[in-house]
């Protein structure tokens, strides 16, 4: 998994709320415990995509404080060799039905506004624009566009 977040973290650089440095810079026993504080639970769940034996895509989903209804879809990874085949859909799915069975019923997500990619492939899997645009977390300049979509 450490891998696979230094790859993201490399790869898309602003979709992530650390920097490379910043986690390769972590000891290995605050990594595993961070691993271990998004495993499946009713409050944060984080999924991964294996082919091979290699991870190759992850998504994390988290609830929204005051919003009981409500999943916040984090870290959407695929590996750039396997853009495009399906798995962005797998793991977004498993995160959508771990929010069902938590009792959310609603997913949210946001993107970098200029992201076009990624605001199209969200769209393919019904994701719809709300309109909303709020400040990017660590990036001041940039801004995000909030979609949503049942779970």
């Amino acid at each position: 998994m450490r891998a696979l977040r230094l790859e993201m973290l490399a790869d898309t650089p602003l979709a992530f709320l650390e920097t490379l440095a910043e986690h390769a810079a972590r000891p290995h026993a605050e990594h595993v415990a961070r691993i271990a504080g998004c495993a499946t639970g009713p409050i944060r769940g984080q999924f991964v995509a294996e082919v091979d034996g290699r991870f190759v895509g992850h998504a994390g989903g988290t609830v929204v404080p005051g919003e009981p209804d409500l999943t916040l879809i984090f870290a959407v990874y695929v590996t750039p060799a396997r853009r495009g085949t399906g798995l962005l859909a797998d793991l977004v799915e498993a995160v959508a039905a771990w929010s069902r069975s938590t009792g959310r019923p609603e997913l949210l997500m946001e993107v970098v506004v200029g992201n076009d990619r990624a605001v199209r492939a969200y769209r393919r899997l019904g994701f719809v624009d709300t309109g909303v645009r709020v400040p990017h977390p660590t990036v001041p300049v940039l801004t995000e566009l909030r979609m949503r979509r049942p779970a």
